[in-house]
């Protein structure tokens, strides 16, 4: 579901390089906009938000209404795919 889904844009392998988005690799529990090596938008990198299963639901449902100013294109209106790539996240992959 991942490499489907995000896996254009995002890496999540412990030590891969950045792509378009951060690696993310152990984002649960990680405060937004601060992987260093990876150049956020000022909006995100000024944002105080924590990635935890609700914080990541709303991101994937529509980013730029969660910190307006962020710039991640993608959507997701499935719950239920939204729910896999969170499972798939937690799991610390």
């Amino acid at each position: 579901m991942f490499k489907r889904q995000c896996g254009v844009c995002h890496t999540a392998g412990a030590g891969e390089p950045n792509r378009q988005g951060p690696n993310l690799h152990g984002v649960v529990g990680r405060t937004a906009g601060k992987l260093e090596g990876f150049r956020y938008s000022p909006a995100l990198a000024a944002s105080d938000l924590q990635w935890n299963a609700a914080t990541l639901d709303a991101w994937l449902v529509d980013s730029a209404r969660l910190v307006p100013g962020s710039v991640m294109p993608y959507r997701q209106a499935n719950p239920a795919i939204r729910g896999a790539i969170i499972d798939w996240l937690k799991e610390g992959n």
